[in-house]
């Protein structure tokens, strides 16, 4: 099973055995080990799998006081007949290495990242959620370590990835709220990057969106407070008339892996696909004169997200309970991942099925 020489001490937990996984809370019961290794001395080092447990950590660890914290979120299915498979590696590897370069942290070597993950997912296995739309989250993570109070790059870091079953992220379609005064990127910050801090920041006015009645923001840019962004949670997608268009990444947009992978289908499927600046007013028009035919979310935790209404302005815009396009998506999405769809495109990998967990 070894992808590498990484040290792994097995759990001795049943828990899986137990699971309920026909009644999944998202976020909430983590599976049975984490993958770490620490850089120190301008190398990484230390690689190891061990059972799920609590960190000890100084109070003048640096992530703590600085923000050096940053995430990826990726997902483990199974094909029908049970081999585990992963999702665009490479794709996570690039973009981990990007929001490390931004907030001054060390790129991972690929094969650290990728050894772990595959050792530790197919370990793991047991934890992949069985049911169509469900799937064993993957959370890799890297932090700041040194102990000091003073503004500058910390010297070592610790890298980690941790598991847990996930359902659907959004059972049902969404409401966003056009968020009106506060702003969650500009160009030149870090909303490009997977910075821990960046959700921080968003927790306040998605508090009061909340308290609004909406179930997640629709951000504006920061300069103009014109032209949308994103959700909270994911990328946006409009169909408007017979074409799909979604704002284009300006290096204030998290640059989304399954939204890359919906404008390939969508492209492949004879659907044009704009990627450009679009203004709020834009699409309210387009609500107006009956051409907004739908909205939609993409991210890896909800895959895709339909939107039933925006809030803008005091004013609430429906949209109809009709989502061709999203639906299409979502299918073939989701039929690739479970291995029930050809993937003609290379997206996914096999790990080794384990005869006993």
């Amino acid at each position: 099973m070894s992808f590498s020489n990484i040290k792994v001490t097995k759990s001795t937990s049943d828990r899986v055995k137990s699971y309920d996984f026909e009644n999944i809370k998202f976020g909430k019961t983590f599976s049975d080990h984490m993958f770490m290794a620490d850089y120190i001395d301008g190398q990484w080092t230390n690689l190891e799998i061990l059972p799920t447990q609590p960190l000890s950590m100084h109070p003048g660890n640096m992530a703590l006081h600085y923000g050096q914290a940053l995430f990826e979120g990726m997902k483990a299915t199974k094909s029908q007949d049970g081999t585990p498979l992963l999702f665009r590696l490479d794709k996570y590897v690039t973009r981990i290495n990007a929001s490390s370069k931004r907030l001054c942290m060390p790129e991972l070597p690929s094969e650290v990242f990728l050894n772990g993950l595959r050792e530790l997912v197919t370990l793991d296995q047991a934890w992949i959620p069985p049911q169509s739309g469900s799937a064993l989250y993957v959370r890799p993570f890297m932090f700041a370590m040194d102990n000091h109070i003073g503004v500058r790059p910390s010297f070592t870091y610790k890298f980690m990835i941790i598991t847990l079953p996930a359902g659907p992220y959004y059972a049902r379609p969404v409401s966003l709220r056009v968020e009106p005064n506060y702003i969650r990127a500009a160009v030149g910050g870090v909303g490009e990057a997977k910075a821990a801090g960046n959700y921080a920041a968003a927790m306040y006015p998605t508090k009061l969106a909340h308290e609004a009645g909406y179930d997640q923001i629709l951000w504006l840019d920061a300069n103009e407070h014109k032209y949308i962004q994103e959700v909270g949670t994911m990328n946006i997608f409009f169909v408007v008339g017979d074409k799909v268009i979604t704002p284009a990444t300006d290096g204030a947009i998290l640059k989304g892996i399954t939204r890359e992978s919906l404008i390939t289908i969508c492209k492949d499927k004879g659907i044009e696909v704009e990627e450009r600046p679009i203004s709020i007013d834009e699409i309210i028009e387009a609500h107006k004169k009956g051409e907004l035919k739908e909205c939609f979310g993409s991210g890896t935790a909800a895959v895709i997200a339909k939107v039933n209404k925006m809030g803008y302005k005091d004013q609430d815009y429906m949209l109809d309970d009709h989502f061709p396009v999203a639906n299409m998506l979502k299918e073939t999405i989701d039929g690739i991942r479970a291995g029930v769809i050809e993937d003609k495109y290379g997206w996914m990998e096999k790990l080794p099925i384990l005869t006993s967990v």
